[in-house]
């Protein structure tokens, strides 16, 4: 029996990566401030997560085989992590992803090219420099922080693993983003779908895809980043396109966004698709996005 500790996420892909570890046989012990019931069949830990002090206190002599933190945003936080778990886990797992590679979000990334999906090694956490400075918009603070937390626990004495996971579909009410039922109603209804004048392509995992990359992830041996995602990609035209035929609704009304209106999720003007080879070459089979997106649009029609 394993002893996995995860950080945060017990609600949509999290929820069912517990369960996912509990039907292992692992013993699972679920760390969060209390704001939330921890699953049945779990350990239940309330503590700060930033508060390596209160961390270190709530876990008390507690050891593990795995850590998967759902909830790692600022190199503060990664740092507060190496603290507490060094020593008291043989592996990190950090759930991460494609928006350390979103080209708007810092200078310092490297360019892409329409159809080169790219690899892990487009962002190193080993040479990504931390400097504490996030920015101001949402985006890039989002990005960057993902970015500084993966190169602090990279420097820590650590073996972690960093998930990059796609854009999550599916789980209909237990989608808290709303971003695939804002396409279902659209288009459902006739209204007009916004996106970029030429909306470039992504990627996507289900979220039970994902929930299943954490937890093989866990039990692996690998470190370093390794880019999650369903093969295939799409834009916000084609996306919209098959919600329609889907939906049996009248082909989507996309328009372009004007200055000082947001395009819809999933619209993108630049070009920054992931590459899923490593994870393959490292025994993780990912399926094909059409294997499971009509049951996601069906899910998120229902909602």
């Amino acid at each position: 029996m394993r002893e996995v500790c995860v950080i945060g996420g017990s609600r949509y892909f999290g929820r069912h990566l517990i369960d996912l570890l509990l039907a292992a046989g692992d013993r699972v012990t679920v760390v969060n401030r209390g704001s939330a019931p921890a699953p049945p069949g779990t350990d239940h830990v309330r503590a700060d997560r930033d508060d390596a002090a209160a961390l270190a206190g709530a876990l008390g002599d507690r050891a593990f085989d795995a850590v998967i933190d759902q909830v790692c945003y600022t190199p503060a936080q990664a740092a507060v992590a190496a603290r507490v778990f060094t020593g008291r886990a043989a592996r990190y797992v950090m759930t991460s992803t494609m928006e350390v590679y979103a080209p708007p979000t810092s200078s310092a990334l490297p360019p892409t090219t329409p159809g080169s999906p790219l690899r892990e090694d487009a962002v190193d956490p080993a040479a990504w420099p931390v400097t504490g400075d996030l920015g101001d918009d949402p985006a890039t603070r989002y990005a960057e922080g993902k970015r500084q937390a993966e190169a602090v626990l990279a420097a820590a004495a650590l073996p972690t693993a960093f998930v990059r996971s796609a854009h999550v579909l599916g789980g209909g009410a237990q989608d808290f983003t709303g971003r695939l039922a804002h396409y279902t109603a659209r288009i459902a209804a006739g209204e007009e779908v916004l996106v970029h004048p030429r909306p470039q392509p992504t990627v996507f995992v289900g979220h039970r895809e994902i929930a299943e990359v954490l937890r093989w992830a866990a039990g692996a041996d690998f470190t370093g980043p390794v880019n999650a995602c369903s093969h295939g990609e799409w834009d916000a035209a084609a996306l919209s396109g098959h919600i329609a035929a889907r939906l049996g609704a009248r082909p989507p009304r996309l328009r372009t966004a004007r200055d000082g209106e947001t395009p819809s999720p999933y619209s993108f003007d630049t070009y920054y698709a992931m590459d899923n080879s490593r994870a393959a070459t490292l025994g993780f089979p990912f399926s094909r996005t059409s294997d499971w997106l009509d049951a996601a649009i069906d899910d998120a029609a229902r909602a």
